[in-house]
């Protein structure tokens, strides 16, 4: 049976769904669209109503595109609305969080009864789930060391969608990230909910990885709670040189109210703090942000201080995301910011992470930088700059000359 991989949001979810692509493969027995024997899973996001949209217009292209193929709908979108998903006539399963690591929840049969669709537990009382691991292309490979989340973020839905914080146990990880190496991948992504939370702490456990495992090259992780970077992370940030110096932070906001209100556990100082601290362990660590604007209550003043903040903590590669209400969250019932203003402000801070990663990626015209190629000539440097090397080979991995820029691209040679 052939199986296709349609995936939204987050790393982690990449890494489901190459666990969810081999399950799937498995289950023979078809839903009640047998017809080809070909299933179409979507894995789907719940972070904001954007991505729940993009999720039913994947559905729907899907069903266009593949129209005997059985589709089968998971990810936290599912997990939250299953029953508003069974009822799209393009869907024949719906699968939620704790049910997709089953063989079984791609084989049973459905009818085609709304009702009998959703395969949908209880979250709160899943069991730690196995470890998932999936390529890009067989080079960078995503490894999830923990799921769920334990914060109540008052914008954020995903603690619902997948439970409270479930650490993976160590030897599982590395078992995995030995699998990934020994398949070809060169450089493994930790990812999860909170990887931060997980229960060894985060830098104990990159420090065990790393010591254990000399064939890991380069260790990256993905997106991080600033307030629990530990200092077994800031000693490897110090003297490992295969611990990657991207650091994609979790700040949300830039205003110390906002942030109160949002629930989040740093303030404003906390931040400029931990940044000041990863660039002092190591001169070539660059910042990534995620960052919400236009959050119930947010003054003008407000905004401007999440602005600055972009200078603040010297982000280069921000994902700016304007809110959006999310159903049954303190912050869908608090004083609302007007669209036009919440778009208006979103532009703004697009525009001026777009001014600031311009500046950075110019500045390393002229350098030499590490790249590891992707795919098709591309790949990224060790700061996480997107680098084109024509004639390069997938899976190179070698100092690049720096010598243009071609749009958001840096454009490299290997001598």
């Amino acid at each position: 049976m052939g199986v296709e991989m349609v995936t939204l949001g987050c790393r982690l979810n990449f890494a489901e769904s190459e666990m969810m692509k081999q399950l799937a493969s498995t289950a023979r027995d078809g839903l009640h669209r047998p017809a080809g024997g070909e299933m179409v899973i979507i894995n789907s996001c719940a972070v904001t109503s954007e991505a729940v949209r993009q999720t039913r217009q994947a559905i729907r292209r899907a069903r266009r595109t593949r129209p005997e193929a059985q589709i089968v709908v998971t990810g936290c979108a599912a997990q939250l609305d299953p029953h508003g998903f069974a009822a799209m006539p393009e869907v024949d399963r719906v699968v939620g969080n704790a049910d997709k690591y089953l063989a079984s929840s791609f084989r049973n049969s459905a009818s085609g009864d709304p009702g009998s669709k959703a395969l949908v537990s209880d979250v709160m009382a899943a069991p730690v789930p196995p470890v998932a691991a999936g390529f890009l292309a067989r080079v960078r490979s995503f490894v999830a060391v923990q799921t769920g989340c334990d914060h109540r973020c008052t914008f954020c839905t995903i603690w619902q969608a997948r439970g409270p914080s479930r650490s993976l146990p160590y030897g599982a990880i590395r078992d995995a990230v030995v699998r990934e190496l020994e398949a070809g991948a060169r450089e493994i992504v930790l990812t999860g909910v909170d990887i931060t939370s997980h229960e060894l702490g985060l830098g104990n456990l990159c420090q065990q990885l790393l010591g254990e495992l000399p064939g890991l090259k380069r260790l990256r992780l993905s997106s991080l709670d600033s307030v629990e970077i530990d200092e077994a992370l800031l000693e490897l940030v110090a003297g490992e040189p295969r611990l990657l110096p991207h650091f994609h932070l979790s700040l949300q906001a830039g205003d110390d109210l906002i942030l109160k209100r949002m629930k989040r556990r740093h303030s404003r100082a906390d931040a400029v703090a931990t940044v000041a601290r990863l660039k002092a362990a190591r001169r070539d660590v660059t910042i990534g942000a995620d960052l919400i604007s236009g959050f119930p209550t947010e003054s003008e003043a407000a905004a401007l201080n999440t602005l600055a903040l972009l200078e603040d903590c010297d982000v280069v590669a921000a994902h700016i995301f304007p809110f959006s209400p999310r159903p049954d969250t303190p912050a869908a019932r608090m004083p609302q910011v007007g669209r036009d203003v919440v778009k208006a402000r979103a532009a703004r801070l697009r525009a001026a992470a777009a001014a600031r990663r311009s500046v950075w990626l110019d500045r390393q015209i002229g350098t030499r930088r590490t790249v590891l190629i992707e795919n098709a000539a591309k790949g990224h440097s060790d700061e996480f700059a997107p680098v084109t090397v024509a004639g390069s080979v997938r899976g190179e991995c070698r100092s690049a000359l720096i010598t243009g820029r071609s749009g958001d691209q840096l454009v490299g040679t290997f001598e």
